[in-house]
């Protein structure tokens, strides 16, 4: 598995297109035992037909600060596709337009802590929060999509 990850990390350091990247397995560093997190995992593994390999991670912290994922956006989970970082909860709808998009200045996408109602936190019956995926990178942040409530 590290010398999956090691092969992407180079691969992004050398320029390779996404496009070359598709077929690669998603990488998930989660908390270690997160269980919500198997279930957003699931729901990637669905929508984008690759297979998805969670890594319990106590160093996620570090992960997150190279990937450059802001410390106030920070969640249970980490995930790397095609080069993007997306921190969190993030519904696979935004996860896969700014894949397609791949905007100037946007390194990932995140939905900080763990809003009811996102994706992995579905509960039966029970109306969902309102909370923002964020997008961040050298540009800044900015409001990429809003969802519930």
């Amino acid at each position: 598995m590290m010398n999956r990850i090691r092969i992407l990390f180079a691969a992004l350091a050398l320029g390779v297109p996404a496009a070359a990247m598709a077929t690669q397995q998603i990488a998930v560093y989660r908390d270690p035992g997160c269980g919500c997190c198997e279930k957003w995992a699931a729901q990637v593994r669905a929508q984008f037909g690759r297979q998805v390999q969670l890594v319990d991670d106590r160093q996620r912290a570090a992960l997150q600060k190279r990937l450059g994922v802001p410390a106030d956006l920070a969640s249970c989970h980490t995930a790397i596709i095609d080069g993007m970082a997306f921190e969190g909860h993030v519904p696979i709808a935004d996860m896969k337009r700014v894949l397609a998009q791949r905007p100037r200045g946007v390194s990932g996408l995140a939905v900080a802590g763990m809003p009811l109602g996102s994706p992995g936190m579905e509960v039966p019956g029970v109306r969902g929060q309102a909370y923002e995926v964020i997008a961040f990178g050298p540009a800044g942040r900015r409001m990429f999509a809003r969802h519930g409530g």
